[in-house]
């Protein structure tokens, strides 16, 4: 994954995006230096017979000597559930949407966010973690959609499909966004910093569009 968009993000000398249509929150605000992360502390699994410990997260290493602490942790496992939620918004608009244009949109939503989805779970089958937890209610997830509007989005068609799907996926963007800033504000991952950062900037850049539509 190119890291060229999170470099500009970065060497604008602290500019953060902001969500836009009503949402006045900062969005993938600049990353702190590695030395301002304080540790996190964590749970580590005991081997099989032993006890659980718990560590500082500067301590807590993937087999590439990186560490990671539980904010990059959550994010990766709560970023697969609302791609996953993305990507079946998106994969409606073929038979659905009435303009070209947000069909073309729709396409690259689905074209970005299927590779992600599949990096973030090879992040956590790196560091033997699961692919979920439980104890994660994603319904409250920034920007996530409720049962209720998705089946509103499926049952509509031509322009009456297109402004929902404006508002709606505008409205997951600014949320992943939100989250994005989360993990830039607390993480330890670098890479992962980047990764999220990069997203930030996509789906920045695929608001706009949305609004133009």
């Amino acid at each position: 994954m190119l890291v060229s968009a999170a470099a500009v993000v970065l060497a604008a000398g602290g500019t953060a995006m902001v969500a836009r249509a009503g949402d006045d929150r900062s969005a993938a605000a600049p990353r702190p230096a590695a030395s301002s992360t304080p540790p996190v502390r964590v749970v580590l699994p005991g081997k099989p017979g032993e006890s659980a410990r718990v560590s500082d997260s500067d301590q807590v290493r993937a087999p590439d000597g990186s560490t990671y602490n539980t904010i990059d942790v959550a994010f990766v496992q709560m970023m697969i559930v609302h791609h996953t939620q993305a990507i079946e918004m998106a994969e409606l608009a073929p038979e659905r949407a009435g303009g070209t244009g947000l069909r073309a949109l729709a396409a690259r939503i689905s074209a970005a966010q299927g590779p992600e989805i599949t990096w973030l779970k090879r992040w956590l089958q790196d560091r033997k973690l699961p692919a979920t937890d439980p104890g994660h209610d994603h319904s409250t997830m920034p920007g996530m959609q409720s049962p209720a509007d998705l089946a509103a989005l499926t049952a509509a068609r031509g322009a009456d499909f297109d402004r929902k799907f404006v508002a709606m996926m505008t409205a997951h963007h600014q949320g992943a966004i939100q989250m994005a800033g989360d993990v830039l504000g607390g993480g330890s991952d670098e890479v992962l910093r980047e990764t999220a950062n990069e997203m930030a900037v996509e789906q920045g850049s695929e608001i706009r569009r949305l609004e133009q539509l």
